[in-house]
This record gives C-alpha cells, structure tokens and sequence, in this order.
C-alpha cells in the first residue's frame, strides 16, 4: 500500500489503491483486524474517488459552447 495521505491522491491513484484494497479483502487470506483496517481505508479511498470525480463533472458543466458547440471557456457554477 501506498504511503501517500488520501487526501493528496489523485482519482487514478486512489482507484487503483481502492482496487487493491478490495483484491485483498476477497481473497480472504486476511485477519480479521487486518480487513477492518483495509474496509476503513476502502472507504477514505471510495470518497476519494466520489469527490474527485464530483470535482471533473462541475469543472466539464462550466464549459461553455459557441453557436457551433465549440468550447469558448468556462462559466460560474452558479450561472444558467
């Protein structure tokens, strides 16, 4: 497992630490201590992700299109 605070990660870097975690939890070779530490980290790396991902979608709502629907910018979220 990465070092690195899941804070600081990107959606890529949690997603796969997230995979991880998951891949180990169902192999079952895991004590008991063990899975509730990785099924807490799980859910630091699932809001992670849910964040970054909220994040991409309000950043891809502020583009704005031209009369042909070519990109010209980006707009306030609070604008429309």
């Amino acid at each position: 497992m990465s070092d690195k605070k899941v804070s600081e990660m990107s959606f890529e870097e949690a997603m796969k630490a997230l995979e991880e975690v998951v891949s180990q939890l169902e192999s079952g070779n895991v004590e008991l201590e063990a899975s509730i530490s990785l099924y807490e980290r799980g859910a630091e790396l699932k809001k992670r992700c849910e964040e970054k991902l909220k994040e991409a979608e309000e950043k891809v709502a502020a583009i704005t299109l031209n009369a042909d629907g070519q990109p010209t910018g980006t707009a306030p979220l609070d604008a429309g």
